[in-house]
């Protein structure tokens, strides 16, 4: 008799997790073509979608098998520690999922830093985090994905880097020997910086005032900013400080490095 209670559950559960993969296989498809013909990034409804399905899972084994579960928690009373011990690493993944979701530091799609790693955002649920990884000096994707578990989310810092994506405070350095006074020809370099990016002030200016809005801060920008100061070395350095599109940020920098060559070379000519 309980050998046939236990065969009838056991079918009855592969049917049942069987059909919700199915249906999360299928609604998954159906989101992508319609993400794919409307040009939209859907991966937020599939993140939801899969997390609601993989609760529905467990939510119906536990009622099939409620009565063996109970008889079975009761016949281990005595290993709770245990199995407290040694599902631990699974706990904190969950209060850590439980952490972002009530406190929504970030969502799919945005670019964050968690400890030393960027990237996009592409996925979470109760067990991991996964990340597009993302070159913070070019702002570009790297290829690779970061599987990140969601306990390290509460012991490691977690930074919003999403106005990256559009646009970033782009610093760089040019250091040279002091045989050249940069002042000379610093007014010439900084009109050519503000000649290449005056085609998209207007839209600097806008998202700048909507981060310094967001964030309650002041951020630099969106003027191009030039700076003059000496290493520890005591050589010539020169520093631009840029508010620009992530996607031109280092087709400006090799703009600006060109026009400060062409102009130190010029004045050391005349030395």
């Amino acid at each position: 008799m309980l050998e046939t209670i236990v065969e009838s559950k056991s079918l009855l559960t592969l049917v049942v997790v069987t059909l919700i993969l199915i249906l999360k296989v299928a609604l998954k498809a159906s989101i992508k073509r319609r993400a794919k013909n409307n040009n939209k990034d859907l991966r937020l409804l599939i993140n939801i979608l899969n997390n609601v399905l993989s609760f529905s899972i467990l939510i119906v084994i536990f009622n099939i098998w409620s009565v063996e579960i109970q008889r079975f928690a009761f016949s281990i009373a005595a290993f709770s520690v245990a199995i407290v011990l040694a599902t631990r690493e699974f706990i904190q993944c969950f209060i850590g999922f439980i952490y972002i979701a009530t406190s929504r530091p970030f969502a799919i799609g945005d670019w964050i830093q968690v400890g030393n790693d960027y990237g996009e955002v592409n996925d979470i649920d109760w067990a991991k985090l996964t990340i597009l990884e993302v070159n913070i000096d070019d702002y570009k994707f790297t290829g690779e994905t970061l599987l990140m578990p969601t306990s390290q989310l509460i012991t490691s810092s977690i930074k919003n880097l999403n106005f990256l994506k559009r646009y970033a405070i782009h610093n760089f350095t040019i250091t040279r020997d002091g045989s050249v006074n940069p002042f000379d020809f610093i007014d010439e370099l900084n009109e050519k910086a503000i000649e290449y990016c005056a085609d998209f002030n207007d839209v600097a200016i806008r998202y700048n005032q909507l981060i310094e809005h967001r964030l309650d801060i002041k951020i630099d920008g969106p003027e191009p900013h030039i700076q003059v100061a000496t290493s520890e070395l005591g050589d010539t350095q020169v520093i631009f400080t840029l508010f620009c599109p992530t996607e031109i940020a280092l087709e400006i920098e090799q703009k600006l490095t060109a026009d400060f060559m062409r102009l130190w070379f010029k004045e050391r000519a005349k030395v």
